[in-house]
């Protein structure tokens, strides 16, 4: 009976110390980035709401940054529904994503912009590296962020995606039950493109393993090569969606030095795992909210509409897998803005090229609102 008590506290003695060592390992996990404090986005800070730099982690090990906007006027009782901002895929939280979580800020919303693993401000080395788990996580832990703060009611919490982040936004969806209602704006899947190319047209095996081959030397080669961003110049004959791109990303209206679609882009091999993966196998099954909105005029517009057939009914044209229709179909919409191009829905589209122009204001801010305000 002792030499028995004897081991039992060492085995707890041991389990104790292995506890302390895993919460100390823990700790040292959480890393210190060097944000920049003044303001550099690529849009005029509104008068309507606070600004300020946070950061969180990832059950991943790596630390975001991001960009928390509240209403200027915050309620003195009661908390607000919040969101979780990120896109474009290659972007910052000082482009597109920034501008969406400062508009719902305006409009009552605590939200939050955050670049994600690899990218911008936040660590992760190599830099500009995707990987649908972690990718997946990162939006998952901006709710985890969210959920703690105080002027925020953990149960009415949404989120955004824009452009390749839109297809990263329903797959968190799909697995985080804590996600009340999601918007996908001008969506990628990038699962998709990256195993079948723009539009499908490399959805054959003999092309995926010419890619994969080549993927495969690389790592050898050069495995933390850069693809470059947006092609800059500007080809005369490039498709209208590059000069869409290009107009975005490469003018003052929306370059900014972190970017990678504004510089060296992403890594060659950055975006393996994305070919070899579907992220959007189980949207059939998202009871919450979804609203799927892109431009009529958008060459990424059949992401959005086979997305949205597929979620709600279960099969669509470009999906091989046929599931269940959704058992919540009534809360799915899918809305297409007239003359809206891929990049128009990244800021409210130009007038003119390089910026000058004055904006078409072809994002339906209100919509967005009346979306989250019904289903928060």
């Amino acid at each position: 009976m002792k030499k028995t008590m004897i081991a039992v506290l060492l085995l707890g003695g041991m389990l104790a110390a292995c506890t302390q060592k895993s919460t100390n390992e823990n700790k040292d996990m959480k890393q210190t980035l060097q944000l920049t404090e003044e303001w550099d986005k690529v849009f005029p800070l509104s008068e309507k709401v606070n600004h300020k730099k946070v950061t969180f982690e990832t059950q991943y090990g790596l630390t975001l940054a991001g960009d928390l906007y509240t209403p200027l006027n915050l309620p003195e009782e009661g908390k607000l529904a919040a969101l979780a901002v990120s896109g474009p895929f290659g972007a910052t939280k000082e482009q597109s994503s920034g501008l969406y979580a400062m508009r719902m800020a305006e409009r009552g919303f605590v939200a939050l912009a955050f670049d994600p693993s690899f990218t911008g401000e936040s660590s992760g080395e190599p830099r500009r590296t995707a990987s649908p788990d972690i990718n997946t996580e990162d939006f998952m832990a901006a709710v985890d962020f969210l959920s703690k703060q105080d002027n925020v009611d953990a149960e009415r919490i949404g989120i955004i995606g824009i452009c390749g982040w839109g297809g990263i936004a329903l797959n968190a969806a799909a697995a985080d039950t804590r996600i009340k209602a999601t918007v996908v704006s001008t969506m990628y899947d990038m699962t998709r493109v990256s195993g079948n190319g723009y539009f499908d047209a490399d959805d054959n095996e003999e092309a995926r393993h010419a890619a994969r081959e080549a993927m495969a030397k690389q790592r050898l080669t050069d495995p933390t090569a850069m693809a470059g961003g947006v092609v800059n110049p500007l080809p005369e004959d490039a498709p209208q969606f590059v000069k869409d791109y290009y107009d975005y990303y490469i003018t003052p209206r929306g370059y900014h030095k972190r970017s990678g679609n504004s510089n060296d882009g992403w890594r060659v091999i950055g975006t393996q795992a994305y070919a070899n993966a579907r992220f959007l196998y189980y949207i059939n099954e998202i009871r919450s909210a979804v609203l799927v909105m892109h431009g009529s005029e958008a060459h990424s517009r059949y992401f959005g509409e086979a997305t949205y057939h597929y979620m709600v009914e279960g099969k669509a044209e470009g999906y091989r897998v046929i599931g269940q229709p959704n058992p919540n179909p009534e809360n799915k919409e899918l809305l297409i803005i007239p003359s809206a191009s891929h990049c128009d829905l990244y800021d409210g589209g130009y007038t003119e090229l390089e910026g000058k122009g004055e904006p078409k204001n072809l994002i339906p801010w209100d919509k967005l609102s009346a979306f989250f305000e019904k289903n928060l």
